[in-house]
């Protein structure tokens, strides 16, 4: 029998298997050896050339990916934010690479991609589709793109990245694996969980684990737990535009308000955009910066003043020493101490270290020894 009839059987299994107490340790060790049976038959594929991904390189200050179905206007989009000049038609499947395109904002470089259309099935390697998300599992941020008439798609497309582990809105669980050398699994957590230990003990032997000191910060449920076992999905923010917006009729607005809060969206987040008339893009792109959580850090240059400009571009809760990191030279051997004016700082001129942690607009001036 080969992987994907195993990983058939296993899904089958799963399905057909009542959850409760009395199976919850049996369910875990089935989504156990689904989770390393498909790990196994993706490294297969990637071994054989299928499913290498593209190799995009990472420009600019941060990295947005543009998912959505086939024609549903990320092409149009792309060029309205970036003036990429992307192809664009309205049959399936335009797009047949990765295009990129810069949207330049606030001082900072944001790379737009436009990735292929997705279709049911991307993840099991249809359509190109292994490709397309691993393109994806890089970004900074994924902007789902649904037509404002379907917005089931955004259902689809969530269930094809979670396949190819990608966890959207959530932070990686707080589950900590030490080895040891003997005395088996040890299981410790700072919460009463709702799986019993021998649950956990069952997923851990799963995945070879036969001494090893286990802890749990969290509430965690199978799935949970094994994403922090397994230890390799990308954990991406994300949210939603609703394109075509300048097509609803009032009438019809309750019901794509409807269908958005059946999703846990709630039509206040949700971005209405019209990508073909260009309304709503400068929403759009005021959401995409502040999901990033990019900062502005305005640099004071010896004898030239405060360059406003360019500023340098950094994240929220970067510090002095991510500034002269990412400032390069000689800075980071050659650093004195810095000074700060701004939101961050007590007072104009405030002397701080490295460690000092800067906020959107500061004024930075760093001395260093000559």
């Amino acid at each position: 029998m080969g992987l994907e009839e195993e990983i058939q059987e296993l899904e089958d299994e799963i399905a057909d298997t009542p959850y409760n107490k009395s199976t919850e340790a049996h369910i875990g060790r089935l989504k156990s050896k689904l989770a390393e049976k498909k790990e196994k038959l993706e490294q297969q594929q990637s071994g054989s050339g299928g499913g290498g991904g593209y190799g995009v390189e990472k420009h600019g200050d941060a990295t947005v990916a543009l998912v959505g179905f086939p024609s549903v206007g990320k092409s149009t989009l792309l060029n309205a934010l970036t003036n990429a000049e992307s192809e664009t038609g309205s049959y399936e499947f335009t797009t047949l690479d990765v295009y990129p395109g810069m949207l330049k904002h606030k001082g900072a470089n944001i790379q737009i991609l436009d990735v292929p259309g997705l279709i049911e099935g991307a993840a099991g390697g249809r359509g190109g589709g292994k490709e397309v998300l691993s393109v994806v599992r890089t970004a900074d941020l994924i902007v789902f793109m649904v037509s404002v008439f379907e917005i089931d798609q955004y259902d689809r497309l969530r269930e094809e990245l979670y396949k190819n582990k990608i966890r959207l809105d959530t932070e990686p669980p707080r589950v900590n694996i030490r080895k040891k050398a003997k005395d088996g699994l040890t299981v410790n957590s700072s919460v009463d969980l709702d799986l019993d230990e021998e649950t956990v003990k069952s997923v851990l032997r799963e995945h070879g684990y036969v001494n090893a000191d286990v802890t749990i910060g969290e509430q965690v449920d199978l799935d949970r737990l094994i994403d922090g076992v397994m230890d390799n999905r990308e954990y991406v923010p994300s949210i939603v535009a609703v394109n075509k917006a300048d097509l609803i009729e009032p009438d019809y607005l309750p019901t794509v308000e409807s269908e958005l809060e059946e999703r846990d969206i709630d039509p206040e987040e949700a971005i209405f955009i019209s990508a073909e008339e260009e309304k709503g893009l400068d929403g759009l792109t005021e959401r995409i910066w502040d999901e990033l959580g990019l900062i502005r850090i305005y640099m004071d240059k010896p004898g030239r003043g405060v360059d406003y400009e360019e500023p340098l571009i950094l994240r929220e809760g970067d510090t002095v020493d991510d500034a002269c990191r990412k400032l390069g030279g000689s800075f980071d051997e050659r650093f004195r101490f810095a000074r700060v004016t701004g939101p961050s700082a007590k007072h104009d001129e405030q002397q701080v270290g490295r460690d000092h942690e800067l906020a959107d607009e500061d004024v930075l001036r760093i001395v260093a020894r000559k």
